[in-house]
């Protein structure tokens, strides 16, 4: 029995609905109406693309055929044929069966697993920690509620961005926020200093990375919540079997203990749930409506699983070492729509294992979403982002090889031109501040000392490149030069960076003119 915040029946999970109108539901009814849903609005996307791995591991036990072959079957694993046709029934039907989705939320999962505040099993949480994040005297030495929401500072140096909050007079957070952000440290945590955790003699205070810690994340996005789900659950490669059961966390008989060896990544539960490197206890206000003080500390010190994560693009180093691709929050989806198009067969990019293997029937109508947290690899969080491509799939390289061809020339154009044009910038604030630059055959640039016009030209050039990109993207441009359009945005980009009134000097019309003779030499090396 529940005795706190229930997750399948309190609303923590805000909606968009089909009807255009925004609402709020608790699991059970977000499983019940997903064909009514038309997007999840959840304002933190780290916490969105966690909660999408959640419920993909959920629509695995739920979703089933008219023969009740369930989508996590232990014989559909091995045989892909099978699980696709599976699939194919599931999302045929068009709704999650009612009677399946209460059988797991209230038979198949102990009692209590889904309280965000159960006193032995609370959601996705660790309940030894009280006991085991003591000082040194032995008193409880919580982490602060500061330190489980994302952009509250912390410690006497945090800057206060979003909130006047301090560790002195921290304010509580509500019980449906507070499980954003569990979700959003679990998947994408710090790595370092940390909470200790008593276990043995040694209070051990450091851990590692969240496992989508800098990350982004590309889920096939359909126009209801229901498919986008079924589309979540990734794939099966037909692993070797295993005696290993796949379990949740919140499945699980027993918690896991910090010291031992991790279990290994079965499909699919444990795959996208099964790698967390932080374990976290939220500390309930009287009424258990908020959330006033919180626990978070390592969960593991054992190597990081090897098996890719299906919602990752990897690319290939020097060395041949894959490496997941990182956020940028300066980057636009667009440039990352060739890696998602094109077949694993370049060699030096890996396309998300969940784009993979997608109803071609539906292919027309699939966009892209991406969740991304741009941050370092230790503690400094930069800024998080959502972004969905128009419908793009049908134009996987494998379905369309000429049209994924085409914007893969395109997108190499614009980064290339990009590329050239951050030059030219830098060598024409060069030649124009330094006279001696301007009579030189040869001017050597220092990239510590980019002068103003590099930035500026950047900012101008990559959304006139984007809506460039995208009047390209037509199956009757397939024969255009890619080229000529991002020079010309490039050019203009480079213009409202000097300046009119700049160019009125001598040396700075000289050094246009020399910047834009190395942005026209790209167009004269193509022909």
């Amino acid at each position: 029995m529940a005795v706190g915040f229930d997750l399948r029946e309190e609303p923590w999970i805000p909606v968009r609905w089909a009807n255009g109108a925004s609402g709020w539901c608790g699991l059970r009814e977000l499983l019940h109406r997903a064909h009514e849903i038309a997007d999840l609005e959840l304002p933190v996307p780290p916490a969105v693309s966690g909660l999408l791995r959640i419920l993909a591991a959920m629509t695995a036990r739920i979703a089933r055929d008219a023969d009740g072959m369930r989508l996590d079957d232990e014989d559909a694993e091995q045989e892909v044929t099978m699980w696709l046709g599976i699939r194919a029934s599931v999302l045929a039907a068009g709704r999650f069966d009612p009677k399946a989705v209460d059988a797991y939320l209230d038979e198949e999962v102990p009692a209590g697993r889904f309280d965000l505040f159960d006193p032995e099993r609370p959601f996705l949480q660790d309940p030894r920690l009280a006991a085991q994040c003591v000082d040194a005297q032995g008193a409880p030495n919580p982490s602060g509620v500061n330190k489980l929401v994302f952009g509250r500072p912390t410690g006497v140096n945090g800057a206060v961005l979003f909130g006047h909050f301090t560790d002195g007079e921290p304010v509580a957070v509500p019980a449906a926020e507070a499980a954003w952000h569990l979700i959003a440290q679990l998947y994408c945590g710090p790595a370092g200093q940390c909470t200790p955790r008593r276990i043995t003699e040694v209070r051990t205070g450091s851990g590692d990375a969240g496992s989508l810690r800098k990350a982004v994340s590309y889920h096939p996005w359909a126009a209801d919540l229901f498919t986008t789900l079924v589309l979540a659950v990734p794939v099966p490669e037909g692993g070797p079997d295993t005696d290993v059961p796949d379990e949740c966390p919140w499945e699980a008989g027993e918690l896991p203990e910090p010291l031992d060896p991790l279990t290994e990544l079965t499909w699919p539960g444990r795959l996208l749930t099964g790698r967390y490197r932080h374990a976290v206890l939220l500390v309930p206000s009287a009424d258990r409506t908020a959330v006033t003080d919180a626990y978070i500390t390592w969960s593991t010190h054992e190597p990081k699983p090897t098996a890719r994560d299906p919602y990752v693009i990897l690319d290939r180093g020097k060395e041949g070492e894959l490496y997941v691709r990182e956020a940028d929050g300066a980057r636009a989806l667009w440039r990352d729509v060739d890696a998602l198009l094109l077949m694993d067969t370049s060699h030096t990019t890996l396309r998300p294992h969940s784009l993979n293997s997608l109803p071609p029937r539906l292919l027309r109508r699939l966009s892209v979403r991406a969740y991304g947290f741009d941050q370092d690899g230790k503690q400094n969080d930069t800024t998080w982002f959502e972004a969905t491509t128009p419908p793009i799939l049908h134009w996987q390289e494998e379905a369309d090889p000429r049209m994924a061809r085409h914007l893969a020339r395109c997108h190499q154009a614009a980064e290339e031109v990009g590329e050239r044009l951050d030059y030219a910038a830098r060598l024409a604030w060069k030649i124009a501040a330094d006279a001696g630059a301007a009579s030189a055959d040869k001017v050597k640039l220092d990239r510590r000392k980019p002068g103003p016009w590099a930035a500026a030209a950047a900012g101008c050039y990559w959304p006139v490149a984007e809506r460039e990109f995208w009047q390209l993207a037509h199956p009757d441009r397939c024969d255009t030069a890619p080229l000529p359009p991002f020079v010309s945005a490039a050019l203009t980009a480079l213009d409202d960076a000097i300046g009119t009134a700049n160019r009125a000097d001598i040396r700075v019309a000289r050094a246009r003119s020399r910047a834009r003779s190395a942005l026209r030499a790209l167009l004269r090396a193509a022909a």
